[in-house]
């Protein structure tokens, strides 16, 4: 399939709210705050190098964003339109992601995947992503507009 990736951009983020919007498990992760042309705006900007989309014919196919504090990194956000899954483009454009991280120091790389996804859980094992029983996920929302989550 032709298409080609680009790192994202700011004006890049209609599109990706619409691509995410097409997918469910992409809108279960979804917050008002975080999610939002500001929230996506600030991470872009700590962010600039490691965060993708594939195009193909002028339309967002795909998106990462993946970033870093300096000593790890996260995978917050991979999805594929759901019309153009199991063409190869998610591994790209997490190997992508891995070696723009590489390139700024980073030797390792986390990502939350919902449990009940098992598309999502099996592409990650594919890709080399281990699954950690050994560590229990916790967070707190510091505003209102964020639910804490299950």
């Amino acid at each position: 399939m032709d298409y080609s990736v680009k790192n994202v951009t700011i004006d890049d983020y209609d599109a990706i709210y619409e691509l995410w919007s097409a997918a469910e498990q992409s809108r279960r992760a979804l917050n008002p705050v975080d999610d939002s042309r500001e929230g996506i705006a600030r991470y872009l900007k700590r962010n600039p190098d490691t965060c993708f989309v594939a195009v193909k014919d002028g339309k967002i196919i795909g998106v990462i964003l993946s970033g870093h504090d300096g000593r790890r990194a996260i995978i917050h956000h991979l999805c594929v339109h759901p019309g153009y899954r199991r063409m190869g483009i998610a591994g790209q454009m997490v190997s992508l992601a891995e070696e723009a991280l590489q390139k700024e120091g980073i030797q390792k790389i986390f990502g939350l995947v919902f449990k009940d996804n098992e598309t999502a859980n099996v592409f990650w094992e594919r890709q080399g992503y281990s699954l950690r029983t050994n560590l229990n996920y916790r967070n707190k929302s510091l505003n209102d507009q964020i639910p804490a989550g299950e």
